[in-house]
C-alpha cells in the first residue's frame, strides 16, 4: 500500500510540474532537441482527457480505459504534433512496447474519430534513483532479425529524460530547473548545496521531496509561499538533529528493557521483540516504572499496547 501512494503522489507530482507549459516545453526540448528551443510555451495545447489520447477502443464502455500521464499538441514551424509524456519512477525494461502501444491507439483513435491526424512523439521522463538501463529502440529488444528482413522491421524509439542526471544548466524554464536541481541535491544527500542564500518557491521544493523520496513534511519549513534555502535547511538539520536524540535514547531505551526482560522470563518471543522494537519512547518509560510489576509477556503487551 505504501509503494502505491509513493507512486500515486509521484504520478501526480509529474503531472501537476508538467501542466506548467514552460516546465513541458522546456523538458520536451531537453529530451528532443538538445535543448534547443523549437516548442514554445505558448504554442502549446493541453489534449488531457481527449478521446485520441485514450488507451483502449472509445466504442466500449464497459471496458478498462486509462489516460497518458500527459498529453500536449505542440505547433512546430505551424505544423501540429502530438507529444506524451510517460512518467516512471521504477526501472521497466518493457517500456518500449508500452510506448509503442500508447503512440499506435493514438493513431487509430485519431482516425476512428474522423479527426485530423496529427505525428505522434513520446519520451519518459525517469525520476528512480537507479541508472536506466534499457535499449533505446525497438529492434534493440528484438532478437535474431534476418539480414534479408531488418529493412522492412519498423522501429521505434523511447527516449529517457533521467531526473537524477539531467544537466539543469541546459534548461530554461527556473521552476524546472529548481525542481531538477533541488532533486539532484536530495538523490545525492548533499544537502549542503542547497545551503545557499537564495528563494525558491515552496511548492519546487516539495516536488523535489516527493520525486525523491525524501521525507520532509510541509511543516517543517518555514511558512510562506517562497523559502530561503539557508533557513529551511537551518531548520530541515535542527529536526533531523532532534530526531537522532530521539531514536538514540529510544534504542537505548530498548536494548535495556530486553537484557531487563530476559533476566525476568528468559528468552523473548519474536513478537515481543518486535513490539518492544516499534514502541514509543514513551510507552517504554512507562514499561521501565512497572518493570518489576511484570510476571510474563501478557504484562508488558498490555503495558506497551
Amino acid at each position: 500500500m505504501m509503494c502505491i501512494k509513493e507512486r500515486n503522489a509521484s504520478d501526480s507530482t509529474c503531472k501537476k510540474l508538467l501542466r506548467d507549459k514552460g516546465c513541458f516545453a522546456d523538458l520536451c526540448n531537453y529530451a528532443f532537441f538538445q535543448e534547443r528551443q523549437v516548442i514554445q510555451p505558448e504554442e502549446l495545447v493541453s489534449r488531457e482527457n481527449d478521446l485520441s489520447t485514450l488507451i483502449g477502443k472509445v466504442d466500449k464502455p464497459t471496458e478498462i480505459k486509462r489516460y497518458r500521464d500527459v498529453v500536449r499538441k505542440a505547433s512546430i514551424h505551424g505544423e501540429y504534433v502530438i507529444i506524451g509524456v510517460e512518467h516512471q519512477r521504477t526501472f521497466d525494461e518493457k517500456m518500449i512496447f508500452r510506448i509503442l502501444n500508447y503512440d499506435a491507439t493514438i493513431y487509430i483513435n485519431q482516425v476512428e474519430s474522423k479527426q485530423e491526424i496529427y505525428p505522434v512523439g513520446s519520451f519518459v521522463f525517469y525520476t528512480g534513483d537507479k541508472e536506466w538501463k534499457s535499449p533505446e529502440t525497438l529492434k534493440e529488444t528484438l532478437k535474431n532479425i534476418p539480414p534479408e528482413m531488418e529493412p522492412y522491421i519498423n522501429d521505434w524509439r523511447l527516449p529517457v529524460v533521467e531526473l537524477k542526471t539531467m544537466d539543469a544548466r541546459k534548461l530554461t524554464n527556473q521552476r524546472l530547473k529548481e525542481v531538477v536541481e533541488i532533486s539532484q541535491s536530495m538523490f545525492a544527500g548533499n544537502y549542503d548545496n542547497l545551503r545557499n542564500n537564495r528563494k525558491i518557491e515552496i511548492e519546487n521544493f516539495m516536488m523535489a521531496a516527493t520525486f525523491t523520496r525524501t521525507k520532509i513534511k510541509r511543516e517543517d519549513l518555514p511558512e510562506g509561499d517562497e523559502i530561503n534555502m539557508c533557513e529551511a535547511m537551518d531548520r530541515l538539520f535542527q529536526r533531523f538533529e532532534d530526531q537522532g536524540i530521539e531514536k538514540g535514547k529510544r534504542e537505548e531505551k530498548q536494548n535495556t528493557l530486553k537484557e531487563q526482560l530476559k533476566v525476568k522470563l528468559g528468552i523473548l518471543s519474536r513478537l515481543l521483540e518486535k513490539q518492544l522494537t516499534n514502541t514509543s519512547l514513551e510507552k517504554l518509560n512507562e514499561l521501565t516504572l512497572n518493570i518489576f510489576n511484570v510476571t510474563n509477556e501478557e504484562d508488558v503487551l498490555k503495558i506497551i499496547n
